[in-house]
């Protein structure tokens, strides 16, 4: 029978009698959650309070392994340490738990241990529930004291994201153990010397995996320390509501921006360096650029930095960003009111209002990379021979570079050539061949009157034709002149034409070194780069062959202690079997000591019997409260939920229950979590149906 528990039903685990509990959110079903591996319930102890509750995990036919009782058998000792308490396991075995595993055989192999109450960091997410300064810092700090000090005892979660890291600091629930701001659940991938390698490895969570190991398996000592530094990463940045907003969803990152250059990247970079300090946006990126998980920041150095943070100066740089903001919108508002007067003006020189309007902007060192990028691209492109797709290259990048910088001049002057090669201005189009003068309209019609005067008489012949040789070698001494003159011209533009290609050959030739210059400084930057990392992989090997040592020592000691041990054994039942002579002689002894010591032992019972009876009321009356609580959830629960489905007589009807248990106890109730919220939703209602409870 597979086991598809109801709320209510009674489930025996060693002996102890635990009822399965009900969803908060959902009345009728039972409180259970899905995960990679299997489901976990909620186990209330039958004679016990809700802080005792446990949780079962019901894992998933493949990931039923019989090693899981070894190896929960060694994370016991871990459960001591903070954000460890789940490790405090006990597995449901066929010789312990054959009768409740006959019934439920999903129940083989399955693992009882504490239950964490609150929100898990995947919820806050979701839920784009933005923290308070002083909250990030806290729950940041506490994951970076879980982290480090499980590296200090070679442990490694294996797949740590947002689902699987509990905030028990949001919980309404009071717990009476005390319990870390952040506990880690999910375990049962978790690195350790001692530990068995799982024969199913997951490969990391999406939003939190690096991309270099995402398609392999993480289990090793380093497997936490990327996703680790995402996480806290985003606690930091929850205080930042432009942080929240450009949240991807249900984490912050989308897996396929993992350590490329993105947006999100840039604005939760910077909002770090603003908000935290260069030391833990430094770690941040160390992390993002990182080229293996041993090249990550230690959990440790996160703790350090994170202790050396002054919360007062956050909190005022965070009141600070807040009233800049408030005067950036003002400003924005009272820009664009300005622009669209200037436009309804006939604003029309753009370009040039947008030069001497705008201040020049320092590159960040990502913009820069992306200016480089740009004009590698737009060169590539002009020296395949494609101008137009270059000359709009130049332009996008225009608008990046910093004003009166030489990258600008040089744009500039590839635009500008690149729009005369496309698009050729013809003001200096030829003018019409001046017509020369024995073909002007002048000439002919004089000499059609010479030939009608030579028709009339040979001595005015003469005279006109004497006055036209003088007129005519006049017009050619001026045709000459003209021609001179035109000459002239023609070499000083061929001159002038001369230089500029000159000078075109000279600013090419500029270009030219200016780009085997950076082809020099980056390939020096990227020798540089390659030396950084062959020196970290030799401190990582280094550091590996160190670990490696560390281990065979401790194997080493283990060996001796194991040794010791069964030496102190043998010497203990050396010493049992010499007193078992001895102790029947004192079996009388103590018959008698008994009959003597049986009045005293009985007056001390009736104090501590007394005692006894005092210390249950306390504990009953604890116990009924935090029962109550939940009561009073639930309660609202089924008031929300009846008005919803627009049943107001059962939605009243809740509601007084809920309004009689809580005057029960008023005083304790308006303390707790958000009841006295709900109290007063509760009093609005009953006072008015048409008034709609909020979901609390």
């Amino acid at each position: 029978m597979s086991f598809q528990p109801n709320p209510g039903d009674e489930v025996v685990i060693n002996d102890i009698a635990y009822i399965i509990g009900q969803h908060p959110a959902a009345p009728g079903l039972a409180y259970a959650q899905a995960g990679r591996q299997g489901i976990v319930y909620q186990l209330l102890p039958r004679n016990g309070s809700i802080s005792g509750a446990k949780a079962l995990k019901v894992f998933f036919p493949k990931f039923r392994i019989p090693a899981m009782v070894y190896q929960s058998e060694h994370m016991d000792s871990y459960s001591e340490l903070p954000g460890l308490q789940v490790c405090k396991r006990d597995v449901l075995t066929p010789e312990r738990n054959g009768a409740l595993i006959g019934e439920h055989p999903d129940l083989l192999y399955a693992v009882l241990m504490p239950w964490v109450h609150g929100l898990t960091w995947f919820d806050v997410i979701s839920d784009q529930k933005q923290l308070t300064a002083e909250e990030s810092l806290k729950l940041a700090r506490a994951l970076a004291g879980i982290g480090s000090a499980m590296e200090q005892r070679g442990l490694a979660h294996c797949d740590l994201s947002a689902p699987n890291v509990m905030i028990p600091f949001f919980s309404e629930v009071e717990n009476l153990r005390g319990v870390s701001a952040v506990e880690l659940v999910d375990v049962e991938q978790m690195y350790g010397s001692r530990m068995d390698r799982p024969d199913a490895l997951l490969a990391g969570s999406p939003g939190y995996a690096a991309h270099r190991t995402v398609h392999s398996g993480l289990w090793s000592a380093y497997a936490d320390r990327f996703a680790g530094a995402v996480i806290i990463a985003e606690m930091l940045s929850w205080s930042d509501a432009a942080i929240v907003e450009k949240a991807w969803g249900e984490s912050y990152f989308d897996q396929h921006e993992m350590q490329t250059v993105n947006e999100r990247y840039y604005a939760m970079r910077e909002s770090l360096q603003k908000r935290w300090g260069s030391k833990v946006s430094d770690l941040f990126i160390r992390a993002w650029e990182s080229h293996d998980l041993s090249s990550c920041p230690t959990f440790g150095e996160w703790f350090v930095a994170l202790a050396a943070v002054d919360i007062h100066l956050v909190s005022a740089a965070s009141v600070e960003e807040s009233e800049v903001k408030a005067s950036d919108q003002t400003n924005a508002v009272e820009t664009n009111q300005i622009k669209g007067t200037g436009a309804a003006s006939g604003i029309s020189d753009k370009q040039g209002n947008t030069e001497q309007n705008v201040p020049a902007v320092e590159p960040s060192p990502g913009q820069e990379a992306v200016v480089n990028r740009l004009f590698l691209q737009a060169r590539a492109l002009e020296n395949e021979g494609k101008p137009a797709a270059a000359l709009e290259v130049y332009r996008s990048l225009h608008h990046f570079i910093p004003d009166n910088s030489a990258m600008q001049m040089e744009v500039e002057a590839a635009i500008q050539e690149l729009d005369a090669k496309l698009n050729p201005k013809h003001d200096d189009a030829a003018q019409p061949a001046k017509t020369p003068f024995y073909r002007s309209k002048r000439f002919m019609i004089s000499s059609a009157v010479l030939i009608v005067l030579l028709a009339g008489s040979v001595p005015t012949v003469k005279i006109l034709a004497d006055q036209a040789e003088v007129k005519q070698k006049e017009q050619e001494a001026a045709v000459k002149q003209a021609e001179l003159k035109a000459a002239e011209k023609a070499e000083a533009a061929r001159v002038a034409a001369l230089k500029q290609q000159e000078e075109e050959k000279k600013q090419k030739a500029a270009d030219a070194a200016k780009l085997d210059a950076d082809e020099k400084k980056k390939l020096a930057e990227a020798e540089k780069k390659q030396a950084e990392a062959k020196k970290k992989e030799e401190e990582r090997k280094a550091l590996q062959a160190k670990y490696d040592k560390q281990a065979k020592y401790e194997a080493y000691l283990a060996k001796q202690k194991q040794q010791k041990l069964e030496a102190a054994k043998k010497a203990e039942q050396e010493k049992y079997d010499k007193q078992a002579k001895y102790e029947a002689y004192l079996v009388w002894k103590k018959e008698n000591d008994a009959k003597i010591a049986k009045q005293e032992a009985e007056r001390k019972a009736a104090a501590e019997a007394q005692r006894k009876q005092e210390a249950a009321q306390k504990a009953a009356l604890k116990k009924k409260r935090a029962q109550n609580v939940v009561t009073l959830i639930a309660h609202y629960n089924k008031t929300y939920n009846a008005q919803k489905g627009r049943k107001i007589e059962n939605a009243e009807s809740y509601a007084r229950d809920f309004k009689n248990l809580y005057n029960t106890d008023a005083s304790y109730f308006k303390g707790v979590g958000k009841v006295a919220a709900r109290m007063n939703a509760i009093n609005k209602f009953l006072s008015n149906t048409d008034y709609t409870l909020p979901n609390l």
